[in-house]
């Protein structure tokens, strides 16, 4: 087993109204020893989510925190919230996938930025396809039936009208085979798109992806920890033995729902192709701030961070906090390959 460590809270929430009632679900941007987190800020006002910033020397050390939000509802796909950033650096651009959430649908969207400080928003590349017409396009596939469950499940509690349901997206911060990598998650699997240009992601085109999903998909829940779905976490991590997948995974238990943390060893030239996956999870909800919150029993990575052979895993603790735990890469490495 890989042993890790809980280093404890690292951001809680202020008397700044943007980020008055929780923070949650980091990302991290590293440079050298700088870490840059960009974080979902909760309000107390009406519970709107924007995305703060804080800087941090070395990895749990915060010595700058913006006193304002770095993106917040403009748009009326976000009007409710922009959610659960996740940032990469590639081709001399920062991509932010996040979340934008308008009281009924949650869809990809992205912004761009090439100094961390001026974001530039470019709109909602998922598609606006109704559960209804998604039902028809995954008749004709060979999807499981649980598939057909969360299509109900959503159209019962978000209403009719509501559009297929897309978090937990994020790029892989290279291009695969001269293409941009998209993890998405349409539950209960963790899937991957992979496109020239962003422009390319018309509903047309993500209709013809839609008919051959079974094709794209990464992970697919496996193990007793992961009984009801599982969701992209952190950014994928580049190493020589392929690349690192942390991710989140759900369990059905009597009183609601369980977050775990757990990791995935993926080939470098197909994701698709899974080498090592862990059979336990790495971590779960265990300390207090983890186990109560505005959402309890919640553990959500989100950020990464390598220090020498040191991993730091920054994730949400019970939609609450921000919290960091780390562990030796090598060890995890050695874990994820002992069984091929």
């Amino acid at each position: 087993m890989v042993k890790v460590k809980k280093e404890g809270i690292i951001l809680e929430a202020t008397d700044l109204g943007f980020e008055s009632k929780a923070v949650l679900n980091p990302s991290i941007v590293q440079d050298g020893n700088t870490l840059h987190m960009f974080y979902r800020a909760v309000n107390k006002e009406d519970d709107k989510s924007s995305i703060g910033y804080c800087r941090l020397d070395g990895p749990l050390k915060v010595v700058e925190r913006s006193q304002k939000p770095i993106l917040f509802p403009e748009k009326d796909y976000e009007k409710q919230g922009t959610e659960d950033p996740r940032i990469v650096f590639l081709d001399g651009i920062y991509y932010m996938m996040y979340a934008a959430y308008d009281g009924l649908n949650a869809l990809i969207a992205y912004a761009t930025s090439t100094d961390l400080k001026i974001w530039e928003k470019k709109g909602v590349i998922s598609p606006r396809i109704k559960y209804n017409d998604v039902r028809d396009i995954f008749t004709n596939t060979n999807l499981k039936d649980r598939y057909f469950f969360f299509k109900t499940f959503y159209k019962e509690v978000k209403g009719e009208g509501v559009l297929l349901w897309e978090k937990d997206a994020f790029l892989f911060p290279k291009k695969i085979k001269g293409k941009f990598a998209l993890v998405h998650r349409i539950q209960p699997d963790i899937q991957v798109i992979y496109f020239d240009e962003f422009k390319d992601l018309t509903l047309t085109y993500w209709k013809k992806y839609l008919k051959k999903l079974p094709d794209y998909i990464i992970l697919e829940p496996k193990y007793w920890y992961e009984s009801r779905n599982i969701g992209g976490g952190c950014p994928p991590i580049e190493t020589k033995k392929g690349w690192i997948l942390i991710y989140h995974a759900v369990q059905n238990v009597d009183d609601g729902r369980l977050y775990r943390v757990s990791v995935a060893l993926l080939d470098k030239k197909d994701p698709c192709k899974v080498i090592g996956r862990l059979e336990a999870p790495l971590f779960g909800p265990q300390e207090e701030w983890e186990v109560k919150g505005d959402v309890n029993n919640v553990v959500f990575p989100q950020g990464t961070a390598l220090f020498g052979d040191k991993l730091y895993i920054y994730y949400g603790a019970a939609d609450k906090r921000i919290a960091v735990a780390s562990l030796n890469i090598n060890e995890l490495l050695d874990e994820l390959t002992s069984k091929k």
